[in-house]
């Protein structure tokens, strides 16, 4: 029987002296789909319908950066250190290219590996995420809700999902569908939630003499952007920013969704993403 989600075994590869935990399942065909999760999240926080879905087609590789959850090592608090992390795993795993999905802080850092490590990546899938010299969020409620020692179910509705009751209860159903796995990850530790926040304070301000946005003119990857109509983390405004100054790229907007867009519509983002994969 062929692993999925829940059964994918979690496995290590060693790079300069710490181990790097992934999984990785699906049809061992084309290019591999990498996955770079949101800001303390693990292997265990995507969604099952997702992976599994886009599996079908490709073999997909979930992964845990330095010090995140069941990886070794001390948490990186930069994320030009985070992307290169992640280039030197896609070559100690012996893969030549990649199709690359981040989301949230995932996203940035894939802006960053692409920019730094250009030949490793085919595609670019980026997903409620933001960009250097970026919007921030303005609910003071954010910092606190995303900073809470053990996330809740209403700290993920409250931050990822729409506020009407059908958003709410898709949050529900995604809460449930992420709970499947029985050996799931150990939480991420206060030390890696301290490393990222620092490294998306250090990275988005713009540089001395820096153009808003134009560094991102030098991605050349066609690239796929999906946010929801209102993100109350990275604001959604970002998501057009990208798709305006990434010269290949596509922006979809979901409606009545937020941070978490493809998890309220999942069977939705599968077919966008398969499509954008496949054409």
């Amino acid at each position: 029987m062929s692993d999925t989600h829940v059964t994918a075994p979690t496995q290590y590869i060693e790079v300069d002296g710490d181990r790097f935990a992934y999984r990785r399942w699906g049809k061992p065909s084309g290019v591999p789909l990498f996955f770079v999760q949101h800001f303390r999240g693990g292997m265990d926080n995507w969604d099952p319908l997702i992976t599994d879905g886009l599996a079908e087609g490709r073999e997909v590789i979930l992964f845990n950066g330095r010090g995140l959850a069941s990886s070794s090592g001390t948490p990186r608090d930069r994320i030009e250190d985070m992307a290169d992390d992640i280039a030197a795993v896609i070559r100690a795993l012996g893969l030549e290219q990649i199709d690359l999905l981040g989301f949230s802080i995932g996203g940035i850092q894939a802006e960053e590996v692409v920019l730094r490590h250009p030949e490793l990546v085919r595609k670019l899938l980026l997903i409620g995420t933001g960009l250097r010299g970026g919007e921030v969020a303005v609910d003071p409620k954010v910092p606190e809700v995303a900073t809470h020692p053990v996330p809740a179910l209403e700290d993920f509705l409250y931050l990822f999902f729409g506020r009407s009751e059908a958003a709410q209860e898709a949050g529900k159903a995604f809460w449930e569908r992420r709970h499947q796995r029985v050996d799931q990850d150990p939480p991420s530790s206060p030390e890696l939630m301290m490393a990222q926040a620092e490294a998306v304070a250090v990275y988005s301000p713009l540089r001395p003499g820096e153009t808003p946005y134009v560094y991102l003119n030098a991605i050349t990857q066609p690239t796929l952007v999906i946010n929801g109509e209102d993100d109350v983390m990275i604001p959604s405004i970002n998501s057009w920013h990208l798709a305006q100054n990434i010269p290949d790229a596509q922006l979809i907007i979901y409606p009545d969704a937020g941070h978490g867009a493809q998890f309220q519509y999942p069977e939705r983002f599968l077919k966008h993403a398969v499509q954008f994969l496949d054409e």
